[in-house]
């Protein structure tokens, strides 16, 4: 028998990481609808703004939704635990779209230059492609040498920066700092959350510290038992 603190971890480790998963859905859903709906409309203004870089846009779309969707999958014991191929597969996939949408966007960026962004613009996305694929990298490299604590802190880490994306649309969205569009004002909030990220991402990781060795009295009285 288990006393009733030992009954009471499972359901405070579910708390946080659900709601965490909820949070980034809630922003994912007020993306795609306050930012991105100009998708099924082909008539909207903002094409005009796309137009000279729509297909290096795509490709940089298409890896961010993939990265923003396989990440939390990775995050998951269970699935990591039943089916550890499948979280193999899945975590390289999000590599390959990390290392893929980091120089797209910086790219993207550059040419916007001509659109009216300035030149710091370009440079602080250089930093945010850079922090992404230098997060994920130093995790792939962790988890190929099987070092899981410090590749599940890495990956943690590259995932706030990731997050970033929906962030700065929700921020200026909810806000109203995005009407009308101000490239000063972007860039600032841009700053602001990239220059956060890695440390959300740490606080992250220190929380997920903390829970755990609150979880150990528990595992030892099951073992006892």
């Amino acid at each position: 028998m288990f006393d009733s603190g030992a009954r009471q971890h499972p359901f405070e480790r579910v708390q946080v990481k659900t709601l965490v998963l909820v949070v980034v859905a809630l922003m994912a859903a007020y993306v795609i609808y306050h930012n991105e709906s100009f998708l099924v409309n082909s008539a909207a203004p903002v094409w005009k703004h796309y137009a000279p870089f729509k297909w290096w846009l795509l490709g940089h779309g298409l890896a961010g939704v993939s990265a923003l969707v396989l990440a939390p999958m990775q995050f998951s014991d269970r699935l990591r635990q039943r089916f550890t191929k499948l979280h193999r597969i899945t975590g390289r996939v999000y590599v390959a779209a990390a290392f893929t949408l980091a120089p797209l966007g910086a790219w993207i960026q550059y040419l916007d230059e001509a659109q009216g962004a300035s030149w710091t613009f370009t440079v602080e996305t250089l930093m945010q492609a850079s922090l992404l694929m230098i997060t994920t990298g130093v995790g792939f490299v962790f988890a190929m040498k099987r070092m899981i604590p410090q590749h599940r802190q890495w990956m943690t880490r590259s995932y706030a920066v990731a997050l970033t994306f929906l962030e700065i649309r929700v921020i200026l969205g909810v806000t109203g700092w995005d009407t009308p569009f101000n490239w000063e004002i972007v860039e600032t909030v841009v700053m602001v959350c990239v220059g956060s990220s890695i440390l959300v991402g740490d606080i992250a990781n220190q929380v997920y510290e903390l829970r755990s060795m609150r979880s150990r009295p528990a595992r030892a009285q099951r073992q006892a038992a």
